[in-house]
């Protein structure tokens, strides 16, 4: 259930959305936890709800945008000018929400009507923004690589953003190609491989009516990290991470390649190398690749100190 406790500024206020708090609680498990050894303060947005990405086809635009304001009004009316969305459907219907108000006249009237309607600010104030871009910018590669710890024991990982959030308003990353990913895990020691397809669709809520496009998409995803050398992959969208987790099973049913590749969120990879318990991260709740997560956490048991320097 949301948090209905008050704000506490200073600090980092995020939206977990659906997601976080169901199929993706390792997301939120692995945020928190560097969020903390970054001593960066991080507290769940109050009375938060859907933030209408996945019900505006069946509600309808201007009322999606409704739902996605008032989180965005709530943020407001305790104070903070700055609100977090891990996952990037959220991410990209609340900043499209924002983009509209101040675009278009009558989506803005009617998100007004509605917000004075439940005694909310109009949210003309609040800036969304995605850890990714919070860990890049306001952290830093230098803080990144001093919190570093302990020496990656892990294989090279390709960087994989899905199409929501690097684009269409580049503020998370650069949309051609988005590279901060890949500096981050740099300064934390952690080796990547070219990776062509890291903004490429992984079919999002398509693969459970279209089963068939999603194994297609995700098999594409995953043949291609292969390819390119990576042993994992690490994303930054709780449905691409578990797109590409659980049907596993059914491209190598379906293609007859042997594919059992852990695919990774980055603040688990960041936790990791700042010295975090595997279950704190959430790595616990790994479907695929669950033996070779198992094997590298077993030689990263007498990590040694600033060991990839």
């Amino acid at each position: 259930m949301p948090s209905h406790d008050a704000i506490e500024p200073p600090g980092y206020i995020y939206f977990p959305g659906c997601a976080l708090k169901n199929h993706a609680v390792a997301y939120e498990e692995s945020l928190r936890t560097v969020f903390h050894l970054l001593a960066l303060p991080l507290q769940e947005l109050p009375d938060w709800n859907c933030c209408g990405a996945a019900s505006s086809m069946a509600i309808g635009e201007e009322d999606a945008y409704v739902l996605a304001a008032r989180n965005l009004a709530i943020a407001q009316q305790h104070g903070a000018l700055e609100l977090l969305a891990p996952c990037g459907a959220c991410y990209q219907a609340l900043r499209k929400t924002l983009a509209r108000i101040h675009r278009y006249p009558d989506v803005r009237h009617h998100v007004e009507r509605a917000m004075a309607r439940a005694g909310l600010p109009f949210p003309n104030l609040v800036r969304v923004r995605h850890p990714l871009e919070v860990l890049f910018t306001d952290v830093g590669e230098a803080r990144i690589a001093d919190a570093a710890k302990h020496r990656w024991t892990g294989g090279r990982v390709a960087c994989y953003y899905g199409c929501q959030v690097a684009g269409p308003y580049a503020e998370v990353d650069e949309t051609c190609p988005p590279t901060r990913m890949d500096e981050l895990l740099a300064a934390a020691g952690i080796p990547t491989v070219e990776y062509p397809l890291k903004t490429h669709c992984c079919g999002g809520s398509l693969t459970g009516p279209t089963t068939e496009v999603g194994t297609e998409l995700n098999s594409m995803l995953l043949d291609e990290a292969v390819r390119k050398g990576a042993e994992a992959i690490v994303a930054i969208c709780p449905l691409c991470q578990f797109n590409l987790d659980v049907h596993q099973r059914e491209i190598r049913a379906k293609t007859g390649v042997f594919i059992d590749m852990p695919i990774l969120l980055l603040p688990q990879v960041l936790g990791w190398v700042f010295g975090a318990d595997a279950r704190a991260l959430g790595l616990h709740r790994a479907i695929s690749g669950r033996d070779v997560l198992r094997e590298w956490l077993t030689k990263g048991d007498g990590r040694e100190t600033h060991g990839h320097r």
